[in-house]
């Protein structure tokens, strides 16, 4: 199950992009798309501060493509802080009959091995990675697959690449109210 984790603050059709991708090109038996409430890296910056009409506007989104792509809120029922990998294991815990894979993009794959526990996400469940334009994720693919801790982290080196960010979207919002 491939697992594409945001606040989506918006979401955008380089989202939805990445989840076409998913469903089209891999093997994932199920997409999910979480909402985080907050990340634990941005706070006070977004379009939309509103968690829950964030969540909305994803599950209005989704649905509008028509993709068989689960929403999740899960995040909404954990407890602060929302980290990934509290997530992760909460998901495998309720679900352990499936295989969680989590998707990021090519501009956050090297800040991982930061992130809280970010070597065990590594060394516990799939990364797929998408590209992004301006970002070279493939040496750092090789060296996380280098490691003898890394579960696997795949590169989707020949998908589509959408020149937005929800960063982008916000600014022009500002600029233009």
């Amino acid at each position: 199950m491939a697992l594409l984790f945001g606040s989506f603050n918006p979401i955008h059709e380089g989202h939805l992009a990445i989840l076409r991708y998913l469903i089209d090109r891999t093997p994932a038996d199920q997409v999910r798309l979480v909402v985080s409430p907050q990340s634990p890296f941005k706070t006070g910056q977004g379009l939309v501060d509103n968690a829950q009409q964030r969540l909305d506007g994803a599950r209005e989104a989704v649905r509008e493509t028509g993709l068989p792509v689960v929403v999740s809120d899960v995040e909404f029922h954990l407890p602060e802080p929302w980290y990934t990998i509290d997530t992760l294991r909460f998901l495998q815990a309720q679900e352990p009959d499936h295989e969680f894979v989590l998707v990021m993009g090519g501009d956050n794959i090297a800040s991982l091995e930061r992130w809280y526990k970010g070597d065990e996400i590594l060394r516990d469940f799939a990364v797929w990675v998408y590209p992004r334009p301006g970002t070279d994720a493939a040496p750092v693919c090789a060296r996380l697959n280098a490691s003898a801790d890394c579960r696997g982290v795949t590169l989707f080196a020949e998908a589509p690449q959408n020149d937005i960010s929800s960063t982008q979207i916000r600014e022009r919002m500002r600029k233009n109210p």
